[in-house]
């Protein structure tokens, strides 16, 4: 079985070589969709009984591990040095420093990496994550698949 969290948040970005407009520094509404994959737990009385995860679950391990730290946040390249000097000259500015250009391939990617070992097996019923999907808009997004 197969099941999906989406979540929202909300981050600014650049593209530093981008031959249009996304070389300039601007945010999207971000939406990050989590399937996981595993056995619906048989488990009469428990809470899951009936489910491969809580929902409540999926949405608190991702907001703990990748949504809270890049809400509200720029997103950086991690060799964009004139933009992390100036967000550096920024008291207290919320900077997220990637060593990936902050594509939604790459931050699709990246969220994959920090998810997987946290939902792993977490509920004896061989949980894994399967994918992350993440929308830049509406109409355009980037999935990370496990292999």
């Amino acid at each position: 079985m197969r099941i999906t969290r989406r979540l929202e948040f909300d981050a600014g970005h650049r593209i530093p070589d981008h031959a249009s407009q996304c070389r300039h520094l601007h945010g999207h509404r971000y939406a990050l969709e989590v399937t996981l994959s595993g056995e619906i737990i048989e488990a009469d009385g428990l809470p899951v009984n009936g489910m491969v995860m809580d929902f409540a679950d999926v949405k608190r391990i991702a907001n703990a591990l990748v949504v809270e730290r890049w809400d509200h946040a720029f997103l950086v390249y991690r060799q964009d040095c004139k933009v992390l000097d100036f967000l550096a000259s920024l008291p207290g500015h919320k900077t997220v420093v990637l060593d990936v250009v902050p594509t939604a391939e790459n931050l699709a990617a990246e969220a994959f990496r920090i998810l997987d070992p946290a939902y792993r097996d977490s509920y004896g019923n061989h949980l894994r994550l399967e994918r992350v999907r993440l929308y830049e808009t509406p109409n355009c997004w980037a999935d990370a698949l496990r292999s």
